[in-house]
C-alpha cells in the first residue's frame, strides 16, 4: 500500500505563487508516474500535470507555462510549483501515483486546498 501526503496549500492572492509537495511512502517511488489533479466545487476532477518515471512532464493547457511539476526520487517527493495563480485555479489539489498495471497500482492523497482570492 502506498501512502501519499500532500502539503503546501493555502490562500494566495491572484498573481501569487504556491508550491505543493507530495511525499510518498514507497520504496520503488522512482518507477511510478506521478500526477496532480484538482477538483473545484461543483466540477469534475481534472488532470493538471504528470511526470513520468523518466521525468517527462505534461500539462493541461489551462496551466501550461504557469505550473511546473518536478520530482526528487531521493526524497520520494513530487512537487507542483504554481505561479501567476488565478482565481479559477481555486480547487482541492490531489496527488496521484500509478504504475503498470494501473488497475492494481493507483494511489491517491487526501488533497490540499488552494484558494486564490484577493
Amino acid at each position: 500500500q502506498v501512502q501519499l501526503v500532500e502539503s503546501g496549500g493555502g490562500l494566495v492572492q491572484p498573481g501569487g505563487s504556491l508550491r505543493l509537495s507530495c511525499a510518498a511512502s514507497v520504496i520503488t517511488f522512482s518507477t511510478y508516474t506521478m500526477a496532480w489533479y484538482r477538483q473545484a466545487p461543483g466540477k469534475q476532477r481534472e488532470l493538471v500535470a504528470t511526470i513520468s518515471s523518466s521525468s517527462t512532464a505534461t500539462y493541461a493547457p489551462s496551466v501550461s507555462g504557469r505550473f511546473t511539476i518536478s520530482r526528487d526520487n531521493a526524497k520520494n517527493t513530487v512537487y507542483l510549483q504554481m505561479d501567476s495563480l488565478k482565481p479559477e485555479d481555486t480547487a482541492v489539489y490531489y496527488c496521484n501515483a500509478y504504475a503498470w498495471p494501473r488497475t492494481m497500482n493507483d494511489y491517491w492523497g487526501q488533497g490540499t486546498q488552494v484558494t486564490v482570492s484577493s
